[in-house]
């Protein structure tokens, strides 16, 4: 993996690196940043974050806008932020639309033409991203967690769930929920998934947690909602996913705040509680 960027951020540093994926068949870039303790000598590898960001988002997002290196720097914690889709494949109408293609990977294994070459986010992220970093990084592959936002919650929550292997710990910023129910969702299902909904449960958080014979998390999962978020009422869908937790006895904190819409303020202003949950379960 080549590093682009280095800078240094609350004692430690935050990097930026690229590489030729197989997974994606193309160049990726994703975010790393390495906490105080593990510049030290002879450190022991720390525990991982993966964050998986929004629709529109780069891997520099959630890097330069969430504060999120301070408290990872409190904790001794890894980050790692990957790209939201591949770029670059030239696949016709790829950058047509702000919620489908380019920047709108869903965090899914595409299985319909002419997506299902490229867009491989799901085996991207818990297969060959997790392997790379915790390979070539002092990162400990026994203690990785995954969280994001909006998108990126959908990912997290879908990829903790099917990799529970990889992932022990997870948490969301307005997530999309129940992406089977919401505009955003169905688009990026039926073009990626095609029209057969039992696959599509197999993407959906709520679904698969409803499927659950008993908590896959018993420590809790975390999620916050804002209130003001002009997305809630019909894109989000937290409650769907309150109700399933609720049937598989998953324990979970949903906590909704008025005054909050659906952006980076909102996500900076609670970021050290999630790095803390993270930190409590690794």
């Amino acid at each position: 993996m080549e590093l682009l960027s280095e800078h240094g951020c609350h004692g430690g540093v935050q990097r930026f690196y690229q590489h030729q994926s197989v997974a994606i068949g193309l160049p990726m870039r994703f975010s790393v940043y390495l906490p105080p303790q593990a510049l030290q000598p002879g450190a022991k590898p720390l525990p991982a974050l993966f964050y998986l960001a929004g629709l529109t988002c780069t891997e520099e997002t959630f890097a330069i806008k969430a504060n999120a290196q301070r408290f990872a720097a409190e904790h001794g914690l890894i980050l790692v932020g990957p790209d939201t889709s591949p770029r670059g494949a030239h696949v016709p109408g790829e950058a047509d639309a702000w919620d489908f293609g380019v920047g709108a990977g869903f965090y899914v294994d595409a299985v319909e033409t002419p997506w299902r070459m490229h867009w491989r986010m799901e085996s991207y992220v818990a297969d060959e991203l997790f392997q790379l970093v915790t390979r070539e990084l002092p990162a400990d592959a026994a203690r990785v967690g995954i969280f994001g936002h909006s998108m990126g919650g959908h990912g997290a929550l879908v990829l903790a769930q099917r990799f529970p292997q990889r992932f022990r710990s997870v948490s969301a910023f307005a997530p999309i929920a129940a992406p089977s129910d919401c505009p955003w969702g169905v688009k990026a299902f039926t073009g990626y998934l095609g029209e057969d909904r039992s696959r599509w449960a197999q993407h959906d958080a709520s679904a698969l947690m409803r499927a659950q014979t008993s908590a896959p998390f018993p420590a809790g999962i975390l999620i916050d909602q804002g209130l003001a978020d002009k997305f809630l009422a019909e894109q989000l869908h937290p409650e769907v996913f309150e109700a399933a937790c609720e049937k598989a006895g998953q324990p979970l904190t949903l906590r909704r705040h008025d005054g909050y819409d659906h952006g980076y303020y909102f996500i900076s202003t609670f970021i050290a509680d999630h790095v803390r949950h993270h930190a409590e379960q690794l």
